[in-house]
């Protein structure tokens, strides 16, 4: 498909509030329509928590049943505190037709807020497909870091899932189309609005960029449903006109070693 429909979600988060959380968000995907891809933002269900031993389900767990559930006939995506094997990730989940299709596990976890003391870091880039489309997942943090986020083409659209605050807005802004210009791909944040648990307010400015960094630009500090339709003939057109990926450095990505 040359083109896609993608509906993101601005909302206000009740803290550690799964079932709250979960309803709200029920009443908006009952209009979603068949074939959009729905972003949800970072820990949709609970909040930016740093209590994983309280909010964290397994795969098998309700969020994740919501979600696919919620599937049937549209993508659905979004981060979820998992337990998995006894340690704790912030995992982004992607669902379509009552299946887990891709998860991610995120790379770089906000050591700022002590991210790092309670969830384990993931060590693998996936890119997934839906509708011909190519997704790279990536999530919040790992905005601030362009050697993750790099594209060799293999990437038609990243997707950052977000809590980030307002009083780091400007980073946000800036960062966005940064990725979305050196990557030469679409380039979409989804950020909360709202003040968390721990009183850290967020005014969302949930954004679009396209392979230019041309922003389709959404000044609103409420909850709100975006729709997007992205045309997959403009990442061609850009990187046809403006050939500048073939330019770049060849290096690889070695693994970190984890924090003990």
């Amino acid at each position: 498909m040359q083109t896609l429909i993608i509906r993101a979600i601005q909302m206000d988060i009740l803290w550690e509030n799964p079932v709250g959380n979960i309803e709200k968000l029920s009443e908006i995907l009952d209009t979603a329509k068949a074939g959009e891809l729905v972003v949800l933002p970072e820990m949709f269900a609970t909040g930016f928590s740093m209590q994983p031993e309280k909010i964290a389900q397994t795969m098998d767990g309700e969020i994740i049943t919501w979600m696919k559930e919620k599937s049937a006939d549209k993508m659905i995506c979004g981060t979820v505190a998992v337990e998995d094997a006894g340690k704790y990730y912030n995992r982004f989940v992607a669902c379509f037709n009552g299946f887990v299709v891709a998860t991610y596990d995120k790379r770089h976890l906000f050591s700022y807020a002590g991210e790092d003391k309670h969830y384990t870091a993931g060590e693998t880039q996936i890119i997934f497909e839906y509708r011909g489309w190519k997704i790279k997942p990536l999530v919040c943090y790992d905005l601030r870091f362009p050697v993750w986020c790099r594209n060799r083409e293999e990437a038609d659209l990243m997707i950052f899932c977000a809590n980030w605050p307002a009083v780091r807005i400007n980073a946000w802004n800036a960062l966005l189309p940064a990725r979305a210009i050196e990557n030469q791909c679409y380039v979409l944040g989804v950020n909360r609005v709202g003040a968390d648990g721990n009183n850290k307010r967020h005014n969302g400015a949930t954004h679009l960029f396209n392979p230019l960094g041309i922003s389709s630009n959404n000044d609103t500090e409420t909850e709100k449903c975006f729709e997007y339709v992205i045309e997959k003939t403009e990442i061609q057109k850009t990187r046809n006109e403006f050939p500048f990926l073939k330019d770049a450095d060849e290096y690889s990505i070695l693994q970190a070693k984890q924090k003990k």
